[in-house]
């Protein structure tokens, strides 16, 4: 007990005392796909940690494109919607049952109207955001180690503890602190470095090994995947934990390096670089000390925020202090590579390290080589429109 009170006020201290940006907090799986920063204007900090906190306005819904895709995604969401709290603030989780309730007896052609009749529209921040893309994987592994296959891919350490800093003060709910104990202290896990030269050695921590390791650091950034054993068959592995530590996109720090040009530093060109300077690629991967640990997955597709499976097109990754996890929202954005407009309403029901800030989001793409292409180049501003529970929309301030 005491060694826990002091980690207590040895956290309550740290955020009163250190710096004020929020840290990172990974609660599922990190989905950036690394490769386009987004302009600089768009990746400051915000000047407020949540949605209640910032100008949001109520507008009229316009049309709506496939409604009865986003139903689908958004019943399954409405088990969290309904008990879990909203760290934007803009909602409450009885607000969202009356949807609910209405949302599992739609009859089909009427899904316009479901969401018209249930929600009101608001944007956060006037609505102007950003979109990138990420995918389910596919790569190449072994659930032994066998030549061929000796990039290790790890379960979640027992000793790697989670402190929500939001069970200690209100004030910092939202926030997330990863570490392990030593001691009375909680101190920072191993970083990728210090995990690539062994740290995890010997505790059989090892999930799966994989035949590529830049494959696998991009299975990392994902967040979630298939794993192509040799004898055919395919496992699904997703998100369980990351060592706390910041994320970097490498993508940002080739293009700061001058090693590959702004605008073509997508997966696919990284990648080509890094097997053409192998003898840089450690230490441009180490640059990233994030590391993320997996489980095996059972059933259908990637499991998102919500616990749910996420749903290619339909879903996307936004950061929970900004956009309610499970709310439906409007996105107008463009695909890029080619460029292809895009509106369409979706369901946010998962996070992202790198998904931070208001009308910040990450589209789900789903599986395979074209989805990875798409994703991999996926960087364009985006007008976000969210939909709120009518209960919730009257309590805004005007």
């Amino acid at each position: 007990m005491r060694r826990w009170i002091a980690l207590a006020s040895l956290l309550l201290l740290a955020a009163c005392f250190g710096k004020q940006e929020r840290p990172v907090t990974l609660v599922a799986p990190p989905s950036s796909p690394a490769a386009v920063a987004p302009p600089a204007e768009l990746a400051k900090p915000p000047l407020v940690t949540r949605a209640a906190d910032a100008a949001v306005a109520l507008v009229d819904l316009p049309a709506l494109t496939e409604a009865a895709a986003a139903l689908a995604a958004f019943r399954k969401s409405c088990a969290g919607l309904t008990r879990r709290e909203d760290l934007s603030g803009l909602t409450r989780p009885e607000d969202w049952q009356p949807a609910c309730t209405a949302a599992a007896s739609v009859a089909p052609g009427e899904e316009d109207g479901f969401f018209r009749s249930q929600f009101h529209a608001i944007t956060v921040a006037g609505g102007a955001g950003f979109a990138t893309g990420y995918y389910e994987p596919e790569i190449a592994a072994s659930l032994s180690p066998q030549p061929g296959y000796d990039v290790p891919l790890y379960r979640r350490p027992a000793d790697l503890i989670d402190v929500p800093l939001g069970d200690f003060a209100a004030s910092l709910k939202g926030r997330t602190v990863r570490g392990r104990v030593q001691g009375t202290r909680l101190v920072p896990y191993a970083t990728r470095e210090q995990i690539a030269a062994g740290a995890l050695v010997g505790r059989q921590l090892e999930l799966a090994w994989a035949a590529d390791p830049f494959e696998a650091f991009f299975l990392e950034i994902q967040g979630s995947g298939r794993l192509r054993l040799p004898d055919g068959r395919i496992i699904r592995i997703g998100y369980d934990g990351q060592n706390g530590r910041d994320y970097v996109a490498i993508g940002r720090l080739l293009i700061e390096q001058g090693k590959l040009e702004r605008g073509k530093a997508g997966m696919k060109e990284i990648i080509a670089w890094l097997r053409a300077n192998p003898a840089q690629a450690p230490a441009v991967l180490n640059a990233n000390p994030s590391k993320i640990f997996f489980r095996e997955l059972k059933g259908d597709g990637p499991i998102g925020a919500m616990g749910a499976a996420v749903t290619p097109f339909v879903s996307v990754a936004a950061d929970p202090a900004f956009i309610p996890l499970g709310a439906p929202l409007l996105v107008e954005t463009t695909l890029t590579g080619p460029a292809t407009p895009f509106t369409r309403l979706m369901v946010a029901q998962d996070t992202g390290g790198a998904i931070k800030g208001a009308n910040r989001i990450d589209l789900f793409l789903g599986p395979g080589p074209e989805a990875a292409a798409i994703a991999g180049a996926q960087s364009s501003p985006a007008r976000l429109i969210l939909l709120i529970p009518a209960t919730a929309a009257a309590r805004l301030k005007p």
